[in-house]
Parts: C-alpha cells; structure tokens; sequence
C-alpha cells in the first residue's frame, strides 16, 4: 500500500495490530531494527532487564563486627547478680559466703574474676544453697550467668555468721589496696607480683568482729604467704595473719 492509503489503514486497526503490523522499525540500544516484531523487543527488553537487576543486585560483602572482649568482674558485683536470682528462691536470702573463681577465658586482673561462688542461707527454711557468677561459658565447667547448686540443711552457729548484702560497700578491687597500705603487705605484694591475689568475704568472729575480705596472695588460703582482713563496710584494716 502507499503511503496514504496505508494511514487510512491504520486508522481503522487495533493498537495492537498496528504494533505488529507496522512497517516503523524498533530501536533497541540505540540501532533500529527494521524486521523485528514486537514479540522479540518484549524478549530482549525483558533479558536487558534482568540483567539490570542481576548487576545492582551484587553488594558489597557485609563487614562483621569484632566479638567483644571478656572481661573478669568485681566481687560485689557478681554478688548482687547473684543475690537477684537468690531472692527469686527465698526473698530472707543472706549471705554466708563469696569467692573468687579462675577461669581461662577471663584473666584476672586488679581484684577482678571471671567467675565467683557465693553461699546464700535462708534462717527461715533452714537451709542454703550455692550460686555462681561466670562471664563465659568455661572449660573449666561453669557456666555463664548465675546458676544455682542444690540446696543443703543449714544450722546456725556462732563461728561463721550471715549478713546482708547491703552491709558490703566495699569491693574488691578497693580492698586490694587497703591491704597493700600496710607497709609489709605492699611490700611484699610488689616482691611478688606473679602471685595470685585472691578473695574470700564471710564473716568468721574468731578472725574478724564483722563481715570482711580476706585478700590473701597464693594458690590457696592454707599455702598462702600474706594475708591480710579488710571491713566490708568502710574498707579498714582489720587483722594480717601472715
């Protein structure tokens, strides 16, 4: 058809069969393409697309955090962790005993552990009952958090008495340098800086009038080669044993 009859042709179609009928050539990218119908623009629309996307799709790979470094904590304050859960399991609960305990995935440091026991008493129930405080799961089998032991029969008696956690205002790291002021102890504590400084608080009347920290440098109590009791409650030199 001519050109003018070919116009009035079209005007009488479908859009579509216009479209695919129509002598107008496609452009794709740029070229026009004389023979190609609208079916093969759709396809080769359709493959630029995705590949498109394919290529925004690609991100950069995802920078991971460093883990945080595990960290030994003070004594009184692994005890208050610890208090909260006693309190869940008798709210009369007071304290017996705290200690420190060595783990190798928390290295000790200025009156700080990675894990710590504590014997709590409930005087109503008659009984107590260990807790301990990790900062890591350790291979040393404690596990992170407070986690309680079993419970056991407690008589009262008047060599090692109860006391309130409330009473503990001092802490570790504090009692650590009260005990080095007494002149010997610091003295000896910088002779012997690869000995363990390790922590007992209880209060024991035939050693202390009242609830105390025994800061004792050694492997243990028994072995130890200073010794040193310092008040819970304002931080004074009580007594040195060795």
């Amino acid at each position: 058809l001519g050109d003018a009859r070919w116009g009035r042709a079209v005007r009488h179609r479908r859009p579509v069969q216009v479209a695919l009928r129509s002598r107008t050539a496609y452009k794709v990218h740029g070229v026009f393409i004389p023979s190609m119908n609208f079916q093969k623009l759709q396809i080769l629309s359709a493959t630029a697309i995705l590949a498109l996307l394919a290529g925004c799709s690609t991100s950069a790979p995802v920078e991971k955090k460093p883990a945080k470094p595990i960290v030994p904590v003070t004594g009184r304050s692994a005890a208050f962790e610890m208090y909260k859960t006693a309190r869940s399991w008798n709210n009369d609960a007071l304290l017996l005993r705290l200690e420190n305990m060595d783990i190798p995935e928390a290295k000790a440091e200025g009156g700080k552990y990675g894990a710590w026991k504590a014997t709590f008493v409930s005087p109503s129930k008659k009984v107590k009952r260990e807790f301990t405080y990790s900062v890591a799961e350790s291979s040393a089998g404690v596990h992170k958090g407070v986690f309680p032991g079993s419970e056991s029969a407690y008589m009262a008696n008047t060599q090692n008495r109860t006391f309130s956690i409330s009473d503990v205002k001092i802490d570790t790291p504090e009692a650590v340098e009260n005990a080095k002021k007494q002149k010997d102890i610091g003295e000896f504590a910088d002779k012997h800086a690869d000995l363990p400084v390790q922590f007992v608080l209880e209060w024991n009347m035939q050693l202390a009038p009242k609830a105390a920290w025994r800061v004792f440098w050694g492997a243990t109590i028994s072995t130890s080669q200073a010794s040193v009791f310092i008040d819970a409650e304002e931080g004074k030199f009580l007594k040195k044993l060795r």
